[in-house]
């Protein structure tokens, strides 16, 4: 897989990609990630990618030019499945959105800035947009980091254990059971018993109850 990501602050996003899994994931090769700075599509001599709004308002709004010769450049390199928006308008990013785009080959992730991009981007290059919740960041850099971690533990091999990524939260609509580790016991508090008993099909049972339960009191919303 490879993602392409357009941003204004390169610098910001870089970080979380190399560290731990991540890291991990790009040097075994089996994920490809690019940082592509919207200045270097800047227009001018000002280097500008942003102009005030037409109709007035507070706020900059980062202009289709730039964006469009960025993304045409890259499309004229491989084809894409996926042009993704970072956008509190957006499908509110969760497990099932996380599994489709893993299975993707290549995906554009733009990060808006300021007031966001010109909507004619929109119109015209963007195949799907993206939210990571209901409230408003200073960019779209944290919500593709945020985003391209959700789908890059999800590629073969990425994970050195690749059941683990099937049995997390979400993957089948409910909260995870408690984990425990050791000591068997902490100050009185006591790992369950059918935990410790080597019963696996039991433990399975008791581990589906857990998150049943658990899903029922938290977030009974993801039962609906």
């Amino acid at each position: 897989m490879r993602i392409d990501i357009i941003t204004v602050l390169p610098e910001l996003l870089k970080s979380p990609f190399e560290a731990s899994i991540l890291k991990r994931a790009i040097e075994k090769e089996l994920v490809e990630v690019h940082f592509h700075n919207l200045r270097d599509f800047s227009i001018g001599n000002y280097n500008q990618v942003d102009d005030y709004q037409f109709g007035g308002g507070a706020g900059m709004v980062l202009m289709a030019g730039p964006i469009d010769d960025c993304i045409t450049k890259l499309k004229t390199e491989r084809d894409y499945d996926e042009v993704i928006y970072m956008s509190p308008d957006g499908e509110t990013l969760n497990q099932g959105v996380a599994n489709g785009l893993s299975l993707k080959k290549n995906i554009i992730i733009l990060c808006g800035h300021y007031k966001g991009v010109d909507q004619r981007v929109r119109d015209l290059f963007i195949t799907k947009e993206i939210s990571i919740g209901d409230y408003v960041l200073s960019g779209g850099e944290l919500a593709a980091a945020v985003l391209s971690d959700a789908i890059i533990r999800l590629l073969p091999g990425v994970l050195n254990d690749e059941t683990s990524a099937l049995t997390d939260t979400f993957q089948d609509n409910l909260l995870a059971p408690p984990v425990y580790t050791r000591p068997s016991d902490y100050k009185g508090h006591k790992v369950p018993e059918i935990l410790l008993s080597g019963n696996f099909p039991k433990i399975e049972k008791w581990r589906e109850e857990q998150a049943l339960k658990r899903t029922e009191k938290l977030r009974p919303d993801l039962l609906e």
